[in-house]
């Protein structure tokens, strides 16, 4: 799908055509840097990484106890200590029948070594005495409390794919293979602003007709969730030149440019005359609720992408949900551009409209048979922002459904919260 597809007066999209056609405006992933480690949570692999050595390095000992090599007969109770081995040492000269050596967890095993006794199934083994006895000899197995070198990752093996966003795990799996850096998509800048006479800033005295800035603190948030840096331009006036220069400017810093409300096909605002002297702007009705209207385009000489969202709070929540995080998914490289959907099950009768996918903001619970339940957490109007805070996820009503029984399956897209 093309801009040009969705002139003022066609029909009107579902989410996933307008999801295509939004994620049709960015060509290819941002640039690729070289990131240190110790600043790489959040960020976007732009290479694939395999392991230069095997995880662990050295076959090694799991518990504190006994390294010994099993014997082929039945083992005995009795072992003959040779000496210790801790970690962080090796100990090269092998084992044989009978022998047995102190270690801890991580040391390497001794040549010849394949089996750990835990120290808990010992008698003698904190002592310098060379003789330890097995507690309960039947008890205890060829192989075990062993880590086999490369059981983690081998050398040559895939670590992490390109596109992967690195949490705290994957940090620790490239430490320990020993990368001191990565290569990643540089962040996407976004640049994000609010406008009209009657938006006021947090903090200042509001006026009897005035309203909070709210939509762009929830949007600020969002994109830092979703990996982005926020370019904040404020409040602008309703002045089409004051306008114009700002939005230029940004076009010039940002890989995005995102607001909320006056953009309508039906006002006939500053914002929207500014918008299209800078670029190519399309005004679409999208089968949802909340956030029917969208528009879209793109701003000056380099073609920055631009989303104007529905100006009510929630509405502008859902929609960024739904469209600009899988835009700025495919700016970091990422392959999973759609929303995470799961299923769960109804708790009471929900209704929708057939030919409009609704999105009910709900909390989900699971029951003592591991059933998931949802609700939605309370008044669905699109400027109640309270329901929003109360929410954990949104339940999907698609547009064949007109009703949802009680003990249906439903689609829910878990939302993203500190806990």
């Amino acid at each position: 799908m093309t801009l040009s597809c969705f002139e003022h007066g066609a029909p009107m999209l579902s989410p996933d055509e307008a999801r295509e056609a939004l994620i049709g405006l960015v060509a290819d992933p941002l640039p690729a840097e070289r990131v240190a480690l110790a600043a790489l949570s959040g960020r976007v692999l732009a290479e694939t990484l395999n392991s230069p050595i095997d995880v662990p390095q050295n076959t090694n000992a799991a518990m504190d106890g006994i390294a010994l090599a099993w014997p082929d007969a039945d083992v005995p109770s009795h072992w003959h200590r040779v000496g210790e081995v801790l970690a962080g040492q090796r100990r090269q000269t092998p084992l044989v029948a009978g022998e047995c050596v102190t270690i801890t967890t991580g040391a390497p095993l001794p040549p010849g070594a394949d089996t750990v006794i835990m120290r808990e199934q010992l008698r003698g083994a904190a002592g310098s005495e060379p003789r330890v006895e097995i507690e309960r000899p039947g008890a205890v197995c060829r192989g075990q409390n062993v880590r086999q070198a490369g059981e983690d990752l081998a050398r040559g093996e895939r670590a992490l794919a390109a596109g992967t966003r690195l949490g705290a795990a994957e940090l620790g799996l490239l430490a320990s293979i020993g990368l001191s850096e990565a290569s990643v998509h540089r962040r996407p800048r976004v640049a994000i602003f609010s406008t009209g006479d009657e938006v006021i800033a947090p903090g200042e005295a509001l006026p009897a007709a005035g309203v909070y800035d709210a939509n762009r603190f929830s949007l600020a948030g969002l994109l830092a969730e979703n990996g982005a840096e926020v370019i904040d331009l404020g409040i602008l006036v309703d002045d089409r030149a004051a306008l114009v220069e700002a939005l230029d400017g940004a076009a010039r810093r940002a890989d995005l440019v995102l607001t909320s409300g006056g953009v309508s096909a039906g006002q006939a605002d500053c914002t929207r005359q500014a918008l299209e002297a800078l670029g190519r702007l399309a005004f679409w009705r999208v089968a949802m609720r909340p956030g029917r209207p969208l528009a879209c385009g793109t701003l000056g000489e380099r073609a920055v992408p631009f989303i104007g969202l529905p100006g009510n709070p929630v509405a502008a929540m859902v929609t960024f949900l739904q469209f600009v995080a899988p835009l700025l998914r495919r700016l970091q490289g990422r392959d999973d551009l759609a929303p995470r959907r799961e299923i769960a099950l109804s708790d009471r009768p929900l209704e929708g409209r057939v030919g409009r996918t609704d999105f009910l903001r709900a909390t989900c619970r699971s029951d003592d048979q591991g059933r998931r339940w949802v609700r939605p957490t309370g008044p669905q109007g699109s400027g109640i922002l309270s329901s929003m805070v109360a929410a954990d996820c949104l339940i999907e009503i698609d547009a064949a459904r007109a009703v949802v029984e009680p003990g249906e399956a439903v689609v829910i897209q878990p939302l993203f919260r500190l806990s």
